[in-house]
């Protein structure tokens, strides 16, 4: 349901003011205002300089083109998603001079290996036909030395409780990931640097390629 309402016009034009923060409230009391969970991914992705930025899964483009703020002179930050609805919104309403926006599916990203110098997916790998296979494609796309961030959704708490969310998460099409599976993802690439921050229901989880 919830993958499903992205390609919605409606949704597309309420999406980061009003259906994302819903969405990462519903994670906890834990998570972080939308300004501190930007701050946090220039942070985690260590922008700065004519970087090279990919932001799958960009919506109307607010991450992307506030991505596309930290960077110079050649730099560019390119937002990813296969919602034409989002990237129609994203051309419209986020343009800037070191923004772009892109149509696909991540779980193919149209870029050679090692293109980017930072790659990141926040609040949307839940929402994903194929979240792993996405992953797996943000490593490939990513250069040794650069930096991976995502968000998602972290499955806690005592085996009632996990079935309870469990149900609930599925009944409006939003997965939940165990703890370890991003960290463990990562360390099996080779990945180092690993960091993981869970805020309530929502980790966030960081690493750098080698």
């Amino acid at each position: 349901m919830a993958s499903r309402a992205m390609n919605n016009r409606g949704v597309a034009a309420i999406y980061e003011n009003i259906w994302r923060p819903f969405g990462v409230s519903m994670m906890g009391i834990g998570g972080l205002p939308m300004s501190a969970e930007r701050a946090k991914a220039v942070a985690d992705l260590r922008l700065r300089g004519p970087q090279r930025v990919l932001d799958v899964a960009c919506g109307p483009g607010n991450f992307t083109r506030f991505l596309s703020e930290q960077l110079t002179e050649d730099g560019i930050a390119v937002g990813f998603d296969i919602s034409e609805a989002m990237i129609a919104r994203a051309v419209r309403d986020n343009r800037g001079p070191r923004a772009a926006y892109v149509r696909g599916d991540a779980a193919e990203l149209p870029y050679a290996d090692a293109t980017f110098d930072a790659v990141c997916c926040y609040a949307a790998l839940y929402l994903v036909p194929h979240p792993l296979q996405v992953v797996d494609e943000l490593i490939r796309v990513l250069r040794p030395g650069g930096r991976i961030a995502i968000m998602t959704s972290c499955q806690l708490g005592l085996a009632p409780l996990r079935t309870v969310v469990g149900l609930g998460s599925a009944a409006v099409g939003v997965r939940m990931f165990p703890k370890g599976q991003f960290t463990e993802m990562f360390a099996a690439a080779g990945m180092t640097d690993i960091e993981q921050d869970i805020r309530g229901l929502a980790q966030f989880v960081s690493a750098t390629k080698n």
